[in-house]
């Protein structure tokens, strides 16, 4: 297999994997053919002593609107009032985020009100539940996160990890008549309430 030559985007810290760049599609407005509408490299922004990478690839609302591009200028309208720093969720819709963690790196015990698909990319990482319970995923393993509170580690002494996140805000979720809600934990100094559970 080639090495990959995709040189890291803006404030990446893992200098050894590859920069990612969202494709978005569209369509040509005389022929209605599909085009590549945009190429956006993914901008990162750096936390816990810079041992945890995440960036934003792309966000929406339930359901998207596609006519008239709306969906790209929501999306660039939040990414612009937020300065790139959104809440790991967006109430009523999705967000796309990469996440990239440091050789024997264990990010903070949190919670979501959402449900997340999360994918490891790169390297393995393991999944730590409050219960004590661990998971070890590889590459391609997907977790699909229920609004539980998690950790996510990184096993390896040399090599950086990388998983993908599609969060989608859900309804909240009561377990024996307790309401579990966002908890963002230790390390998050600079990331923003989500802000879609404020029922609660």
């Amino acid at each position: 297999m080639a090495k990959d030559d995709r040189k890291p985007t803006p404030n990446q810290l893992s200098s050894d994997l590859p920069g990612p760049t969202a494709y978005l599609t569209g369509h040509d407005e005389k022929s209605g053919k599909a085009i590549v509408h945009t190429k956006r490299p993914l901008n990162w922004h750096k936390y816990d002593d810079d041992k945890l990478g995440m960036g934003v690839a792309y966000t929406t609302q339930f359901p998207p609107d596609l006519n008239d591009d709306a969906d790209v200028k929501s999306h660039d309208e939040k990414m612009e009032a937020s300065g790139g720093k959104l809440g790991l969720v967006s109430g009523g819709g999705t967000v796309l985020r990469y996440v990239d963690f440091a050789p024997n790196y264990t990010c903070m015990m949190h919670r979501t009100q959402s449900v997340d698909y999360g994918i490891v990319l790169e390297g393995h990482i393991v999944s730590v539940l409050d219960s004590g319970e661990e998971q070890l995923m590889g590459r391609g393993d997907v977790m699909v996160q229920r609004a539980t509170m998690h950790a996510w580690k990184n096993p390896s002494d040399t090599e950086w990890a990388r998983m993908i996140f599609c969060l989608q805000d859900c309804k909240p979720l009561f377990v024996g008549g307790q309401r579990f809600g966002e908890d963002l934990g230790r390390g998050t100094e600079g990331i923003p309430g989500s802000g879609n559970d404020k029922s609660g």
